[in-house]
């Protein structure tokens, strides 16, 4: 199971009203990358792939392809906006290490 928080909610809806018509969600995968090995990488999407898993929240969509779904299991995506930075941020209970901007991972 994937979950958003309700500010990762709040931030989605918005991006989707101002995206090409279609958009309803937001895809997440994993792949090879970043200081810790492994990286998300997100994208706005409009349609399942094959193998995809489709979480609704509300009619917001989150999409995981069939080889990030093992490594997203648990996750919770939050949204937070501050004077340093904003953006998405994951808790993710399969990371063993985290690098220090929080987008990278060890699994």
């Amino acid at each position: 199971m994937v979950a958003l928080t309700e500010r990762a909610r709040d931030t989605l809806q918005r991006l989707i009203a101002g995206a090409e018509p279609g958009t309803d969600g937001l895809r997440i995968m994993v792949e090879t990358g970043g200081c810790s090995g492994l990286q998300y990488r997100l994208g706005l999407e409009g349609a399942s792939g094959t193998g995809d898993r489709v979480y609704d929240f509300d009619g917001i969509k989150v999409y995981v392809d069939a080889v990030s779904q093992p490594a997203v299991q648990g996750l919770q995506v939050d949204f937070v906006e501050s004077v340093e930075a904003s953006g998405f941020i994951f808790d993710n209970p399969n990371a063993r290490d985290v690098c220090s901007c929080g987008k990278s991972f060890a699994g």
